[in-house]
C-alpha cells in the first residue's frame, strides 16, 4: 500500500523502492494482484522518466494479467500504455504496444 500512495502522490524516488519490496513477496501464482502491483511500479519508472524499465515493468505487468479473470489489472495497465505511445520510437516500448494491444 505505501508504494502505491508513493506513486500517486507522484514520489518514484519513494514508490520504486516500496513496491520492489513488495513484489519481492509475490510469486506468479498470485498473477492478478502482482499485476496490479506492477502497474503502479511500471507508472512510478514512468514519472521518473524511466522509459526503458517503464515498458519492461508493463511488459511483465501484461503477461500476468493474460488469462486472469479479473479486468482491473488491465485496466491499470492501459493509461500505462496510452503515455507510453510517444516513446513507440524506441524498440522496448513499440514491443510493448504490440503485445498490449493483442
Amino acid at each position: 500500500m505505501t508504494g502505491r500512495c508513493w506513486t500517486e502522490l507522484h514520489r518514484p524516488l519513494r514508490a520504486v523502492p516500496a513496491l520492489t519490496d513488495a513484489l519481492s513477496r509475490y510469486s506468479d501464482d498470485h498473477a492478478r494482484d502482482k499485476a496490479l502491483y506492477l502497474s503502479w511500479l511500471a507508472d512510478a519508472y514512468l514519472t521518473a522518466g524511466e522509459i526503458e524499465q517503464t515498458a519492461a515493468t508493463t511488459g511483465r505487468a501484461l503477461t500476468l494479467a493474460t488469462g486472469v479473470a479479473s479486468i482491473r489489472p488491465r485496466q491499470r495497465i492501459a493509461p500505462l500504455l496510452d503515455r507510453l505511445r510517444p516513446h513507440a520510437d524506441l524498440g522496448a516500448v513499440r514491443d510493448i504496444l504490440e503485445h498490449g494491444a493483442g
